[in-house]
């Protein structure tokens, strides 16, 4: 069974969009993954098929309805919807590399995104949902974190991307930011290509880029770099 990724939003038509095109969309088309979209509007109450209203105790904007959105994951459950549902919103847990491996790992994720000024919280407690944020930072919606995630997951699928080592390598994947990249032309508005990098000496790459790599994080992100030294002892 293949790893499936179950979106319910209210904007369908902004899907596949970058999912579908280049090694995301031929995994696809080779069955390696499957995308399945609902519209959370088809759950919406009364003859306009309502799916928010304004917020209990007053304030600006609307508030999606719990009945309405859980509706609409109960559905998606039923018609073999897989993984944790995940609710994508600003104040979520931040989405990090390690917690894209696990989802991976896993059978697919079930993921709402959010509109207005969110969602109502006797929905999020009801079905469980996992809230998570991809930055400290407010979109209009969910969809963009949703393909945001999604990509991040598939990419690590097996059979997904050409080089299966180029996981490996990513930024985050020890911790560490990526150390820089370089290809032809040899020279560039007067700047080279490290000789290092056409020496053929491979160990000696492999501890120059684990240098650069270590540089970059202790001088980018402190943070990363205390993580990574606590995990080499």
């Amino acid at each position: 069974m293949s790893w499936s990724a179950t979106v319910l939003t209210l904007f369908p038509e902004i899907f596949p969009g970058p999912l579908g095109v280049s090694l995301l969309g031929r995994a696809a088309a080779r069955g390696l993954w499957q995308l399945r979209v609902r519209d959370i509007r088809e759950h919406g109450v009364g003859r306009h098929r309502s799916v928010d209203d304004t917020p209990a105790g007053g304030g600006p904007g609307m508030v999606m309805r719990a009945d309405v959105a859980c509706a609409a994951i109960d559905a998606a459950l039923a018609e073999g919807a897989e993984g944790p549902t995940i609710y994508l919103s600003p104040r979520g847990r931040l989405l990090d590399q390690a917690r894209v491996r696990t989802l991976a790992a896993g059978p697919g994720v079930t993921v709402l995104c959010g509109r207005f000024e969110g969602l109502d919280q006797r929905a999020i407690e009801a079905r469980q949902l996992e809230e998570l944020s991809i930055g400290d930072f407010v979109l209009a919606g969910g969809e963009t974190p949703a393909l945001a995630l999604i990509e991040a997951c598939v990419r690590l699928l097996p059979g997904v991307l050409g080089a299966q080592d180029s996981a490996l390598d990513d930024t985050f994947s020890e911790n560490l930011l990526e150390y820089p990249q370089f290809t032809r032309p040899q020279s560039f508005e007067g700047r080279s290509i490290p000789a290092i990098l056409s020496s053929g000496d491979h160990g000696r790459i492999a501890r120059w880029r684990r240098r650069e790599a270590e540089m970059l994080t202790k001088s980018r992100r402190p943070d990363l770099f205390s993580l990574y030294e606590s995990g080499k002892h």
